[in-house]
């Protein structure tokens, strides 16, 4: 667990630390005025004041920010602030910074999945086999060797899309276009329903392991990607829709168990198999984190860039005042959240 715990503190600083420096890059690069940068959250454990800015790190690697001079003032007092604070640069620039930490989480996510592609084996969606009994591709027609190429019009390049549209499906007939003998061919698939699970099965095993070379190198990598991208908002749809609970969502605590389960199971074949296993769920997590940090929520960048828009269909801002009561109160529901989330993680840890 020492290993694990170590791990998810490098993996989560990493994505931390590339986020906020989005939004120092670009804030420097608009000439806005940065207060503090910092990674961790709690008690300082090193700081440094260089320039203007404050760099410091924290106890806690949860979290981080990039202060801004006159970001979320409350108090609707005038604080003679110039044309390089936060609220009196640019619409336009305002909006650049705070989309860049999600968009540095992304280009992070691409670069990491650039080396793991290159580095391991891709698993192709070919049908190698069919559940025992009542197989619904069997009965679709499917045989081994199909390679599936789109599920209802989305195009398939991964065996992980395969599960994934089959876990969130909700029983209606699939269309499944696939490749057999170089030809593509189209089959209606109607997903058998489990009981016991509580969701519906395709009736298939796929996989077929082959190595991805030069440049192909770059478009599989963005399919990576996009697969966690999918994954990530399907889970939110299905947590709004009340199909996932609250057990479903992990905080740090959470985190820390799934790279514990990951480093143990990839552990056995190796420390190449532990680092590449890592960087994939960096993958995942980075992706997770540049799409959760871009819902319309107060407080988070996603909410911020609502008012900047406001701002640009209005013609004038919202009132300061107003607008960091509003990501205030967001912060303290957030907080809030993230208590109830770490009882639960720690509540299932004991079990």
């Amino acid at each position: 667990m020492i290993v694990s715990l170590l791990l998810f503190f490098i993996i989560f600083g990493v994505l931390v630390t590339t986020h906020e420096l989005g939004h120092f890059l670009i804030a420097k690069a608009n000439n806005i005025r940065v207060l503090e940068f910092f990674v961790g959250m709690g008690p300082v454990l090193f700081k440094k004041q260089k320039g203007e800015t404050l760099y410091s790190i924290r106890l806690l690697p949860i979290g981080g920010a990039c202060r801004f001079e006159g970001e979320d003032d409350i108090d609707g007092e005038d604080h003679g602030y110039d044309e390089r604070s936060f609220p009196n640069a640019n619409v336009w620039a305002r909006i650049a910074v705070l989309f860049a930490g999600p968009f540095f989480n992304f280009i992070t996510a691409m670069i990491i999945a650039i080396i793991v592609v290159a580095n391991t084996n891709w698993s192709f969606p070919v049908i190698k086999g069919f559940t025992e009994g009542n197989s619904a591709g069997a009965e679709a027609g499917l045989q081994e060797g199909d390679l599936i190429v789109a599920v209802d019009g989305e195009k398939i390049h991964l065996s992980s899309e395969i599960m994934l549209i089959s876990q969130f499906s909700k029983g209606g007939v699939m269309h499944i276009d696939y490749e057999r003998d170089g030809e593509i061919r189209r089959a209606e698939l109607k997903p058998t329903y489990s009981e016991e699970d509580d969701r519906y099965y395709m009736g298939i095993y796929l996989g077929q392991y082959e190595k991805i070379t030069g440049l192909k190198v770059i478009p599989y990598a963005w399919y990576d990607l996009l697969y966690y991208f999918k994954a990530t908002y399907r889970s939110l749809a299905l947590l709004v829709q009340g199909r996932l609970t609250l057990g479903d969502v992990s905080g740090p605590v959470g985190m820390v168990k799934i790279v514990d389960d990951q480093y143990e199971a990839a552990s056995q074949y190796g420390a190449s198999t532990v680092i590449f296993t890592m960087l994939e769920l960096m993958v995942l997590l980075s992706v997770n984190l540049g799409v959760m940090n871009l819902l319309p929520f107060p407080a988070l960048d996603g909410g911020r860039l609502v008012f900047q828009f406001i701002e640009v269909l209005r013609g004038k801002p919202v009132p300061r005042e107003k607008e960091g009561m509003v990501h205030l109160v967001g912060m303290v529901a957030l907080m809030a959240f993230m208590v109830v989330v770490v009882i639960s993680d720690v509540s299932k840890f004991m079990q």
